[in-house]
């Protein structure tokens, strides 16, 4: 039996985030995600809001899945409220409802008095769990509520419990509660609603969302509320993925989540949702294990806990050691061990390696992010590097009067030279295009490769147009992602540099 219960939003609450939108082939993809991880429930949305939530549900059956909604509306009968009467038509074996449990609230949004949402409340979840329903019954503005009048938002929880709701959500709506008060009033309602369970909602409003998930859960509460990678309206609910590893990790909560696919699925869900994880988001970040100082890469390649609090394995993540002048020996062999197994920290070839990274990160060049670059720099600096073609020359053509391109490349391949030219958006892309098509008729292995990302940064704004540029680009064939980095005063010098290293890289790997 797990300790607690997690319950994601991410469909709803998540995509009430600004900038997501979901179609409905997102919501299922994601659902499916979630489904795998072992999330236990999963709200689907609110099946009277939309055509398009009432059509998710209609196409997704799941014992996981919740539908969300509220409290029947002021003087309608429970049994003809559209919205109650959706929830039922949902098919689901789990429902939300979420009620007022601030008086402020209940007179000024909803115009209501005290007693009338009490009845609203108790009337709704009668209704549902009359029906076979299991009630989960969400308290909205709970803390705020209960800082105003304790008696009425405590008597709000009651009427939810008497009345048939298995489940309390205390909710922080405003995301505006601290740690300490978080923990004393869930402590409250613990020792006061026997045989509840007590749930915790965050938004992150004062960034404490997944602080005040944590003290809840030392406080009592045992059903927790959030969205897989933290986003929602406003600031954001609490990120279940750094409150469910940590509960697994450090207060050793059993869950029904499998950890390692913890990292896996949240950079899917990212990839849908079309957004770019958080680097240094914690367990899940591709930061989250990166080790860049040099006296930090050696010691946690001698002992990994010296500077990481868990095994990147446990949560599906890896260890990076990046690579940078302020690198040493022993990060470079690291880095090397795969593609020269022999090489060891006494071998003069490594502090050519070490030299050359610092004269070229003196120039602009990163290669922290950026190993493709950095093996093929190696190999070069030890005279290992055999080049898969060579440039002749090449030519652009930037007066299209309709924005468009060209480019000409001439390339060496063996004993051969070949020409091609192309059009592009930008003389990047043209060159891009033009040096594909030459590579193509030698290695046909280069149609496997796309371009997924172009990034340009100006090293020395001082010099205006003059300035030193780094241009970093990431390719993938469909099995491996890699990123190569070029630099220069010259915008199309720099993409260049990086182009060529990141085709060169792919036909330097071994299918």
């Amino acid at each position: 039996m797990a300790d607690l219960e997690f319950y994601d939003v991410t469909l709803r609450d998540g995509a009430q985030s600004e900038g997501i939108s979901f179609s409905e082939y997102d919501k299922k993809m994601i659902f499916g995600l979630l489904d795998r991880l072992g999330i236990d429930f999963i709200e689907g949305g609110d099946p009277a809001s939309n055509p398009k939530d009432a059509e998710f549900f209609a196409n997704t059956k799941s014992s996981k899945l919740v539908a969300f909604g509220s409290t029947r509306r002021k003087d309608t009968f429970v049994g003809q409220d559209a919205g109650i009467i959706s929830l039922l038509d949902a098919n689901t074996d789990t429902v939300c409802i979420y009620g007022k449990s601030c008086v402020s609230q209940v007179e000024g949004v909803l115009g209501a008095t005290k007693d009338d949402n009490l009845n609203m409340i108790g009337e709704s979840v009668a209704f549902l769990a009359g029906r076979g329903k299991r009630v989960i019954y969400d308290a909205e503005h709970f803390f705020d509520g209960y800082k105003e009048n304790p008696q009425y938002a405590m008597q709000t929880l009651m009427t939810a419990f008497m009345s048939g709701a298995d489940t309390l959500v205390l909710c922080d709506t405003r995301g505006a509660t601290f740690p300490s008060e978080i923990f004393d009033i869930v402590k409250k309602c613990v020792d006061t609603f026997d045989g509840a369970k007590i749930g915790i909602h965050c938004h992150n409003d004062i960034g404490t969302a997944v602080a005040n998930s944590l003290v809840a859960i030392e406080a009592g509460a045992t059903h927790v509320q959030g969205t897989l990678l933290g986003f929602g309206e406003r600031c954001g609910n609490a990120n279940l993925s750094t409150i469910i590893a940590d509960v697994a990790l450090k207060l050793n909560k059993k869950t029904n989540v499998n950890l390692s696919k913890l990292t896996n699925v949240a950079n899917a869900i990212a990839e849908i949702c079309n957004i770019i994880l958080d680097p240094s988001m914690p367990y899940v970040g591709s930061a989250a294990f990166s080790h860049k100082a040099g006296t930090h890469a050696d010691a946690v390649m001698k002992e990994a806990d010296s500077f990481e609090h868990v095994k990147p394995e446990e949560v599906g993540n890896m260890r990076h050691i990046l690579v940078s002048e302020v690198s040493g020996r022993s990060v470079i062999v690291d880095k090397l061990k795969q593609y020269f197994p022999s090489i060891t920290k006494t071998d003069p070839d490594v502090k050519k390696i070490l030299d050359r990274v610092k004269e070229l990160e003196k120039e602009g060049y990163q290669f922290e992010g950026a190993d493709a670059s950095f093996i093929i720099m190696a190999q070069k600096a030890i005279g290992t590097y055999v080049p898969s073609f060579s440039l002749e020359k090449y030519e652009i053509n930037a007066s299209s009067p309709d924005g468009k391109n060209s480019a000409t490349v001439t390339l060496k391949v063996g004993n051969d030279i070949k020409s091609a030219s192309a059009d592009g958006n930008g003389p990047v892309n043209a060159l891009d295009k033009a040096l594909r098509e030459v590579l193509s008729e030698f290695y046909p292995e280069i149609n496997k490769v796309s371009l997924i990302d172009y990034k340009v940064r100006v090293i020395d704004s001082a010099s205006a147009t003059g300035a030193m540029v780094r241009v970093s680009i990431t390719s993938r064939d469909g099995y491996r992602t890699w990123t190569t980095v070029g630099v220069s005063t010259d915008i199309i010098k720099a993409s260049w540099k990086a182009l060529v290293d990141s085709l060169e890289y792919r036909l330097s790997i071994k299918e």
